[in-house]
């Protein structure tokens, strides 16, 4: 068992790191389910407002810990344990938090990685940070909700460079791609990932969880009439009555 995946608090920001750096912070078995642990902790906690993701010593996922697999790829009742519940089990957990999340990519990004990063709401790279999941020379493809999650956030045509021709892309390709917010000099990717999530977290905090539910139903195929029994429900919140009041009085709200 290697690696390990932990959060600390620096004010309402939780810093998530993914933490196995002789192997470029590869996801074992253990550290997806403690993924969906610390996930659904967070989800719960009232004082945390936004989450950056980051891997420990300048890489952020180099993807699956490999050295794993022949204990249980090679049968499909294991294979299927591992994809749909150690692996979709972090990631549905990342997808289920309504807190608003960063992640802060260096490095390699491959693999598990892109996914992990694919359900991150802002995703904030440095010039070095290099992208792909060149699975296919290793023989085996990707997961079917996972290709789905993916090919949803990185673009149809990406996922099929990076899944059919091994591609591994740079960040400027990435940015230009949709898949990235912002691309910096490698040695700013850690204060300006924190500072968005700063910035996130002085905002209206029920606002944010809405948004990321609105968002997540849609993006399940959802129509939007479906929402509208309980859309408005937050019209009496104190946090509604404290943002407009603040703006008409001219003064910064107190969320």
């Amino acid at each position: 068992m290697s690696g390990q995946v932990c959060f600390l608090m620096d004010g309402a920001v939780a810093l998530v790191t993914l933490s196995n750096p002789a192997k470029f912070n590869a996801m074992s078995r253990a550290m997806w389910r403690e993924l969906r642990q610390v996930f659904a902790e967070l989800q719960q906690r009232a004082d945390v407002r936004a989450v950056v993701v980051a891997g420990e010593g300048g890489h952020f996922c180099a993807g699956g810990d490999i050295a794993e697999y022949t204990d249980f790829r090679f049968h499909p009742e294991g294979l299927r344990d591992f994809h749909e519940n150690d692996v979709w089990g972090g990631l549905s957990a990342m997808l289920a938090c309504d807190l608003p999340i960063v992640a802060q990519i260096e490095g390699n990004c491959m693999g598990a990685g892109v996914e992990i990063a694919s359900c991150c709401d802002i995703r904030v790279a440095g010039q070095g940070a290099r992208f792909g999941a060149p699975i296919a020379k290793l023989g085996f493809p990707m997961a079917p909700r996972e290709a789905e999650l993916v090919a949803r956030e990185v673009g149809l045509a990406t996922a099929r460079q990076m899944l059919l021709e091994a591609a591994v892309l740079d960040a400027p390709t990435m940015l230009v791609r949709g898949f990235l917010q912002t691309v910096l000099p490698d040695a700013d990717v850690p204060a300006a990932a924190f500072q968005r999530a700063r910035h996130m977290a002085r905002l209206a905090p029920q606002a944010a969880r809405l948004n990321k539910q609105t968002l997540r139903a849609l993006a399940g195929g959802l129509d939007a009439a479906a929402l509208l029994p309980t859309a408005y429900d937050y019209a009496d919140h104190a946090e509604h009555r404290e943002g407009i009041a603040a703006f008409l009085a001219k003064r910064p709200p107190n969320f």
